[in-house]
């Protein structure tokens, strides 16, 4: 067993303790395994069914139903590019190939070092500022291209 098996076995079993092995629980459960580990690992996804006495196909179904959760591996920090319409109209578009370039990567993928983890979103309810790019939940408004690679200098 590799180091990180018996490391995502531990943080399993802190977790269920903490939730007493409630099964009604296992939404929180998934979201502090994420917490812990940035994404839903294998692994962990087995020790909670093992560890609840439910199905594992059960675990996946909430695990795959909830957007909020991941099953591969995110980068450090979470990059997302609103792509609305009022940012759409200002240069969003723009702004996504100038952050993919920074990056190489596409929209939904995760950098190969694990740093950066790059999303788009639909609306951010800050269309006067857009175009946005939310960095960890910080907003980045009026956003330019030339202004991308100074932004992600911020997060080496």
């Amino acid at each position: 067993m590799s180091a990180e098996t018996r490391q995502v076995e531990e943080t399993v079993d802190s977790i269920l303790n903490s939730y007493q092995h409630d099964k009604s629980l296992l939404v929180s459960i998934l979201q502090d395994l994420q917490a812990e580990c940035n994404y839903l690992p294998k692994e962990g996804l087995t020790g909670v069914s093992e560890g609840l006495g439910i199905p594992l196909s059960q675990v996946y179904s909430v695990a795959t139903f909830f957007k909020a959760f991941s099953l591969k591996p995110r980068g450090r920090h979470s990059i997302a590019v609103c792509l609305g319409t009022a940012c759409h109209v200002r240069g969003a578009v723009r702004i996504l190939e100038e952050v993919e370039r920074e990056l190489g990567i596409n929209r939904g993928e995760t950098t190969q070092d694990l740093k950066y983890t790059l999303e788009t979103v639909n609306c951010v309810g800050a269309c006067a500022l857009g175009p946005i790019i939310i960095v960890d939940g910080e907003y980045s408004g009026q956003m330019k291209t030339d202004k991308v690679k100074p932004l992600l200098e911020n997060y080496d």
